[in-house]
């Protein structure tokens, strides 16, 4: 029996590594706006929603030139700039030795919903997962990772002690204490956990295959 039937992940940084596609396609949005970023375009960028990186790295809440940059950006990476996407090294076995528990495997990511299915679909991933929640997904959509993994648990009618989230930010953490669930971080992701940023009761996994055995795979 799985240690949680639910498995619910982040997606960005805790299974892929997104970072060679995501940072081109910023610099692709800069590019065809002809500005240069108030920031280095780096990995640590990584793992918000898309308005608030381009805001960051725009040093901008201007709405016209943040819906300009965006709108490069999804160019670039929705049309070829997801496939340089990869899977972190043991994820794949990984999620498969848990789906073999029987646990029920869910994915709850600021990434858009239209480039999270590609990249499932690029990966050969789409049977891992029986749900796939994004910000986006919903109208109005949904302001923030904690009200999404709320949506979820309440769509599925999901007790909080039967799940845990897996992420590599301390907004995953947070958002799974907002919603009462377990968490474990993934350290080899992109979020490097600060003790100051690290609550006392959140676990921390150092390989996916360290992951697997601590729920029971």
């Amino acid at each position: 029996m799985p240690r949680f039937p639910h498995v619910i992940f982040d997606l960005d940084g805790t299974l892929i590594d997104s970072a060679p596609a995501i940072l081109a396609s910023f610099r692709d949005a800069f590019s065809a706006v002809s500005m240069t970023p108030a920031v280095p375009i780096a990995a640590d960028i990584i793992g918000p929603p898309l308005t608030e990186t381009l805001e960051l790295l725009s040093a901008s809440r201007d709405p016209a030139l943040i819906a300009r940059l965006a709108d490069a950006f999804k160019a670039s990476y929705d049309s070829s700039g997801y496939r340089h996407t990869t899977a972190f090294d043991g994820v794949t076995e990984m999620l498969q030795r848990l789906m073999q528990t029987g646990a029920r495997l869910s994915i709850a990511t600021n990434k858009r919903i239209y480039p999270t299915r590609l990249i499932l679909e690029h990966l050969g991933w789409q049977d891992f997962f029986g749900d796939v929640y994004a910000l986006d997904l919903f109208t109005p959509r949904l302001p923030d990772k904690a009200a999404m993994i709320g949506r979820l648990l309440g769509d599925r009618g999901i007790a909080a002690d039967l799940a845990v989230y897996i992420g590599d930010r301390a907004e995953d953490g947070q958002s799974a204490d907002a919603n009462h669930l377990a968490f474990i971080a993934a350290s080899w992701g992109y979020g490097s956990l600060t003790a100051a940023e690290t609550a006392a009761h959140w676990q921390m996994a150092s390989t996916p295959g360290q992951l697997a055995q601590m729920l029971g795979a």
